[in-house]
């Protein structure tokens, strides 16, 4: 490896953490190899536990071993990682800290995916992220150990001794947890649930399961009976399991599987004692998540024989509370503010998710900021958008639209997008502007190590074929609205500054930042300065 990988001096946990990600990097799928996969099938999938559990051997470690981390397993389309965060902010209200004088726990483990601007984001301890250092440390462990098993049956120790990028990954999240003896760890699914490389885990203390939709046809199926099949597949014999209001169908096969299963599986309304609580990720849509949540930590209290009153009633304990309050998801439903620009930012993958971006945005939006004649009573429904002199007022600040989606089909996303918008607000213009941008971070420096990407076509990405399509798509939905493409973050963010400063004082543009998360993270690079 190059540069100071072979030093493994703790003085150089910086120089080693680079190396680690550049080494992690090489475990990524390309995008041929992606196209061979969804050509053939989901047949693939039934190898994918045996593998596992494989690679989790040559690392040391047998699936049984995970149950002394008393896991947490959350599958879902839509707001899994919200749920799992939501979680660990509750869970680790029972660590100590001048709050909480009779502590429960002292290390809290938290495993979600993707991330946003630094791999490590994924493997948290006490809502933080590892350290430069110990994902080094623990990195350098796992890699290792899997050349040594590879030289020890005679095979080669180059990329074919490990695992792929997402299950290396799993395997260095397990191998860090125990190593750092977390009390528990929330586990968030890959793609799908049974054949998930996560699913290696054999006895959590709970399982859920958040809203499902439609994604990852070409390995879970197109049907939502389908994808509902995969995600029950972490359902455990006598653990229960809880999950959210479904569709009919999707609930209908879970709870078929929770009964082939022997699982007790229930289903968590709103909790009303929400209303009282101002949420730490505030979208409306997240009460579901956050109802979730406590009733997860709930069970997993339950279960190491915590007193807790029967469903809280009328009061949630001050632990509950704090953690809900607190939690802090960078890059959902976040609003980050600089001279000018409220720049509004959620990730938006499927058309669920989209919608609900939208709507989140939606809702962020002062009704003084709509032209007058778009207005309308709350507690009345909008009126149907026409075409008729609904454009928006010269005085209106503008309202900007930063959007990519490399990988999945864009064009529908930006018209779901378009359309609830549209809907929502009751104009045919929700955007004075709007750009397009690949997800390349600075024009000059190209990505940051950590947001390098090679499951998407280079040609198309340096093309900007997508962002093409998405100019096109766009003109045809609103053609007075300004559209702009660029090649990379950086050059759009300074785009929608220089529209900015065209308000001069006084003025703040709203821009909401959607689409892709490798997207979302690549903003926050450059909005924190990540190229400098």
């Amino acid at each position: 490896m190059p540069g100071c990988r072979n030093t493994h001096t703790p003085t150089q946990p910086r120089c080693l953490a680079k190396d680690a990600v550049a080494a992690l990097n090489t475990l990524q799928t390309n995008a041929a190899a992606i196209d061979a996969v969804r050509k053939a099938g989901k047949s693939m999938n039934l190898q994918s536990i045996p593998e596992m559990t494989e690679w989790c051997r040559r690392a040391g470690y047998e699936p049984a071993d995970f149950d002394n981390l008393r896991p947490i397993h959350i599958a879902g389309t839509k707001g899994k990682g919200s749920t799992s965060a939501f979680i660990s902010s509750i869970l680790t209200q029972y660590i100590p800290s001048p709050s909480q004088p009779n502590p429960l726990f002292n290390k809290i483990g938290l495993y979600t995916s993707p991330h946003l601007r630094f791999v490590r984001e994924r493997i948290r301890i006490n809502n933080e992220p590892l350290s430069e250092e110990l994902f080094a440390k623990y990195f350098w462990e796992v890699w290792d150990k899997l050349e040594e098993s590879a030289r020890a049956k005679g095979e080669p120790t180059d990329k074919t001794a490990k695992p792929s990028y997402f299950r290396f990954l799993t395997v260095m999240a397990f191998h860090a947890y125990i190593r750092e003896n977390v009390d528990a760890a929330i586990i968030e699914c890959g793609v799908g649930g049974e054949y998930d490389p996560t699913n290696v885990i054999q006895q959590p203390s709970v399982t859920g399961i958040t809203s499902l939709g439609i994604d990852h046809v070409q390995l879970l199926g197109n049907t939502i009976e389908e994808i509902a099949w995969h995600k029950a597949g972490i359902m455990k014999e006598s653990t229960p399991a809880y999950t959210v209001p479904q569709l009919p169908a999707a609930q209908d096969v879970l709870e078929r599987r929770a009964v082939e299963k022997s699982v007790h599986l229930s289903t968590v309304q709103n909790n009303p004692l929400l209303q009282n609580i101002k949420l730490g990720l505030s979208a409306p849509f997240q009460h579901s998540n956050a109802s979730l949540a406590i009733m997860l930590a709930s069970a997993h209290l339950q279960s190491l024989s915590y007193p807790l009153p029967s469903l809280f009633p009328s009061k949630l304990p001050p632990e509950f509370t704090r953690g809900l309050e607190q939690v802090r998801w960078p890059g959902r439903c976040e609003i980050r503010r600089e001279k000018g620009i409220a720049w509004h930012l959620d990730s938006g993958h499927t058309l669920e998710s989209i919608h609900l971006a939208a709507s989140w945005f939606a809702s962020e939006i002062a009704p003084s900021s709509l032209p007058p004649q778009n207005q309308h009573h709350p507690s009345s429904p909008p009126s149907t958008p026409t075409n008729n002199n609904t454009n928006r007022n010269i005085q209106t600040p503008p309202c900007i639209l930063l959007f990519n989606q490399q990988t999945r089909d864009a064009p529908s996303l930006a018209r779901a997008l378009f359309s609830t918008l549209s809907t929502t607000l009751a104009t045919p213009h929700p955007f004075t502007h709007a750009v397009f941008c690949s997800n390349l971070t600075f024009k000059t420096s190209g990505y940051r190590p950590d947001l390098v990407s090679i499951n998407t076509d280079r040609q198309k990405v340096e093309g900007l074929e997508v962002q093409k399509g998405l100019r096109d798509t766009w003109g045809k939905l609103d053609a007075q609205c300004t559209v702009e493409v660029k090649g990379s973050i950086e050059e759009a963010v300074g785009w929608v500054r220089g529209v900015a400063e065209k308000e001069g004082e006084g003025t703040e543009v709203k821009c909401l930042v959607t689409g892709s998360v490798h997207l979302v993270g690549g903003f926050l690079e450059v909005l924190d300065g990540g190229g400098e």
